[in-house]
């Protein structure tokens, strides 16, 4: 028996890639029903219909739509009624660019917005929320990753007052590149490889870590079923760069066409906001961090305002190296493929599967 068992699950941001594949994950399982909750009503009408198409009625009616937005704690209130046990904060928004040219966008969604969540959600009683946070909130440079920092920040407050003998929990997951998820490079790159056109790197030697939906979502049921008030989850990963993603890319389209393999690599220069290297723990958090095998669980800082200052220090934080994609199991051509393989739409591109979507949508 699963702890979402007989369970109400609300996704904030639900529409999204993220959100599809928590739904891949649990509607056939014993969970009793799953809200979607987003302002994108044409991306919910697609979702149901997807649903009622693909599905018998008693599954696809587990599925309840909520028109809303973060930004309105109303509207969040109103996807609470009848109650719910556990949500899923993925509401965000995350493109680097457009956050550079419009950060109080940045702020209103990802730090106001989460913290609309969490307050609705501790006001209903929700026994367990997961708020989902990105590698750029380490060490942040760019409007995107200082909004989710402080997204995590307000998170793990939280957390820490409530304390672990609240019946709500609060913790926070820290993932790297998710593959294929929607507005990330791979749907691009494929984009412009079948287009014939030049594949357009920023940078030949960045580094990425590399997961699928599938780890994200793992991680987060992870963090449901271990955590405690304030904690910040994060998997480990391996990563490439951005050379090796291009030329695995070319080689994988190319067992469709050989002419793929002659698709020219662009470098174009970082954009706005950009690293050369992405950091999934600081130097400062792996001080603390739990080695849990897959992930690390980072406890939040315990101490209060009253703490001593002489006292409750970490010797050990100079000695300790941030773990970040330069530093992780670095993968190969070959090993780049593999993964690329188990990516729906690439397998529906390779004719390894039935195609389930219009041939243009190619995120996960």
């Amino acid at each position: 028996m699963s702890i979402f068992k007989d369970k109400t699950l609300l996704i904030t941001g639900g529409t999204g890639s993220f959100g599809n594949m928590v739904l891949k994950r649990f509607l056939e399982s014993d969970i009793k029903e799953i809200r979607i909750f987003s302002r994108d009503e044409k991306k919910q009408d697609d979702m149901r219909h997807h649903l009622q198409d693909q599905h018998l009625a008693e599954i696809a009616n587990k599925v309840k739509f909520y028109i809303g937005d973060v930004r309105n704690r109303n509207s969040i209130d109103i996807a609470m009624r009848g109650g719910v046990d556990y949500i899923f904060s993925a509401a965000a928004l995350k493109q680097v660019p457009s956050c550079e040219f419009f950060p109080m966008q940045a702020v209103e969604t990802n730090v106001i917005g989460t913290n609309n969540v969490l307050e609705s959600a501790i006001a209903h009683g929700v026994k367990n929320i997961v708020v989902l946070s990105t590698d750029k909130a380490a060490y942040p440079i760019n409007a995107m990753g200082i909004s989710k920092a402080m997204m995590e920040k307000v998170a793990m407050a939280k957390g820490r007052q409530l304390g672990d003998n609240s019946t709500t929990t609060i913790c926070c997951t820290r993932y790297g590149n998710v593959m294929a998820s929607r507005g990330s490079v791979i749907p691009l790159w494929v984009e412009q490889i079948t287009e014939g056109k030049p594949i357009t790197i920023t940078d030949p030697n960045m580094t990425r870590y590399m997961m699928t939906l599938n780890d994200a979502v793992d991680l987060v049921v992870y963090a449901f079923e271990h955590g405690h008030n304030g904690d910040l989850f994060v998997q480990k990963a391996p990563a490439c760069t951005l050379e090796v993603l291009a030329e695995a890319l070319k080689e994988t389209y190319g067992e469709t066409d050989p002419k793929y393999l002659e698709t020219e690599v662009k470098v174009i220069g970082t954009r706005h906001g950009e690293k050369v290297y992405e950091t999934l723990v600081t130097r400062e958090e792996m001080a603390r961090a739990i080695d849990c095998g897959e992930y690390f669980r980072i406890p939040c800082d315990g101490r209060d305002l009253n703490y001593d200052q002489v006292e409750g220090g970490n010797p050990d934080v100079a000695k300790m190296e941030e773990y970040h994609s330069h530093n992780t199991r670095r993968l190969n051509v070959t090993e780049m493929k593999e993964l690329l393989h188990k990516l729906t739409f690439v397998r529906e591109d390779l004719g390894l599967q039935p195609r389930t979507k219009a041939k243009e949508i190619r995120s996960e």
